[in-house]
């Protein structure tokens, strides 16, 4: 497999364990003293993120597996137990945090889809199949942690120095890679990106704390803080110390600490979530164009399209941007104009890259367990520095966004929603009259069928699929059944992107059995 294609295989699966983030950030901020102060219900949400480098593990190999069964799972968390444990005994300096779970998951993974049905001898026939597995990604682990024992240290001094440099970057390090989210987004990629910003960049140590203030100010809602793990090391039980953050409202904390935990937390969402007040710096800059700035392009585009086929595209704009503004989900709206006009998704990205900068620079934190929607903004609302600067902020990039789509588009004569080429723009299938059944034999019939594929997956947006003949798909009545794009990675690859129904889609795809006939199948 081309290595695009493999990476993109890889982001597919860390969606799986990435999508238990909500409700662990749910129950976490809710349970939290400044709101239900429930104490069991802050540690049932905590729980999850202190197992998240497990739920990597887990979900890793079921998403790389050639059928997503159980026992793929199984070796993910037996392959994560072997190695973070051989690699810990051999140096017990190493955590080797998300690192492991995903490299655990791989090893499952490929376990699984090499000796799923392996036979052993008939009185050993017990251990065949799927039982064998778990057995091999356990060995190949102890192989994996012993090798890591040795090289891990090495391999942590220098992502910890990749980490330090970008954090020390301030503004390069963010518009680098604010940019690159977005840009990554055609092709699948930028789930690997965020994975390690928001999971394995910098660490500090979870603790408890009383007494909290700040510049004389009581903090009473301040129970637990996330400080430097050489820090915690000094620290001494029922004495009081001055915690310093990089934050510009509560730049000191002094608090008497109560214990300290052996729980560290890795990467800029862990971080803020497990109270280290200097976090936040690579989420904050996503909530100004998401709920502002990606809405402020759909109208820019609806004004720009004919006044005759405003009524065509409006509906589908003002749905995506909503959707965006609601819940921070924008490949649908995004997907809608960066095939049709690049120049315009590069500007888009550049813009992103300038959000996280002017975020920063005006000292605004804040963070998301889903992505950067109101709901998420309101949820974390009491854990973000400034907030309201950052609605400002949003404000800001919403005029942006509508003057210089309106512009470009214009001046440029860019193609948009509403003025593509009218064969572009022929009447697509409407998912309201068609069961979903029947929209997913339609797209398996334009894909060639079951013979034409090799595997279906999909995440949240989009199908993932790997072609036999990829010059079978028939990317224009793709287009016409309702995707919002079509991108194509390696020789055999290929993305449908069709929003929040890919995997509704792809589940019924799946049930379609190989010997259905799809020739009474009608496609527009």
């Amino acid at each position: 497999m081309n290595i695009l294609g493999y990476l993109q295989r890889l982001g597919k699966a860390l969606m799986l364990p990435i999508a238990t983030l909500p409700i662990a950030g749910l129950l976490l901020r809710l349970g939290q003293p400044d709101v239900f102060d429930i104490a069991f219900m802050a540690q049932a949400g905590n729980s999850i993120f202190s197992n998240l480098p497990l739920l990597f593990g887990l979900g890793i190999a079921l998403g790389i597996s050639k059928d997503g069964q159980g026992a793929a799972g199984v070796a993910g968390a037996v392959a994560y137990f072997i190695l973070t444990a051989t690699a810990s005994t051999i140096d017990a300096s190493i955590n080797m945090s998300f690192f492991g779970g995903i490299i655990a998951g791989i090893i499952a993974g490929h376990s699984y889809n090499a000796f799923s049905e392996f036979r052993l001898p008939d009185w050993l026939a017990f251990f065949s199949g799927k039982r064998f597995v778990p057995i091999v990604a356990g060995l190949i682990a102890l192989v994996a942690g012993a090798v890591s024992g040795l090289v891990w240290p090495t391999i942590q001094h220098g992502l910890d120095a990749l980490a330090h440099g970008i954090s020390t970057s301030g503004s390069i390090g963010q518009f680098i890679y604010g940019v690159l989210n977005r840009a990554l987004i055609p092709v699948g990629l930028h789930h690997v990106l965020n994975s390690f910003f928001w999971f394995g960049m910098g660490s500090c140590q979870e603790i408890y704390v009383y007494g909290a203030n700040a510049a004389g100010q009581a903090l009473p809602n301040i129970q637990q803080l996330c400080v430097d793990p050489a820090v915690a090391k000094t620290l001494i039980v029922g004495e009081s110390h001055t915690f310093i953050f990089d934050n510009v409202v509560t730049p000191e904390i002094t608090a008497t600490v109560k214990e300290v935990t052996e729980t560290i937390k890795t990467g800029d969402l862990h971080r803020f979530f497990g109270g280290d007040k200097s976090a936040g710096t690579f989420m904050n800059g996503f909530y100004p164009i998401m709920m502002f700035g990606l809405p402020g392009a759909a109208l820019a585009m609806y004004l720009a399209a004919p006044v005759e086929k405003r009524s065509q595209v409006g509906g589908a704009l003002f749905s995506v941007a909503f959707t965006a503004f609601l819940t921070g989900i924008t490949e649908p709206l995004e997907f809608m104009f960066v095939f049709l006009a690049p120049a315009l998704y590069a500007i888009h990205a550049v813009f992103t890259g300038l959000s996280l900068v002017i975020a920063n620079m005006l000292g605004t934190l804040h963070g998301f367990t889903f992505s950067a929607g109101l709901i998420d903004f309101l949820l974390n609302y009491g854990l973000a520095t400034k907030p309201l600067v950052l609605l400002l902020v949003g404000l800001g990039f919403g005029f942006l966004y509508f003057f210089t789509f309106s512009f470009a588009i214009r001046a440029f004569d860019l193609k948009s929603p509403g003025r593509e080429d009218d064969d572009e723009t022929d009447k697509k299938v409407e998912p309201a009259e068609t069961s979903s059944t029947e929209v997913a034999r339609q797209y398996l019939k334009a894909l060639g069928g079951h013979e034409n594929l090799n595997s279906i997956d999909a995440c949240i947006t989009r199908l993932r699929l790997s072609l036999k003949d990829r010059s079978i798909a028939d990317e224009v009545t793709l287009k016409k059944l309702g995707a919002k794009g079509v991108v194509k990675l390696g020789e055999n690859n290929l993305q449908v992107i069709l929003g929040p129904l890919a995997e509704i889609v792809a589940g019924e795809m799946k049930n379609i059995s190989s010997s259905d006939d799809l020739s009474d199948v009608k496609l527009p």
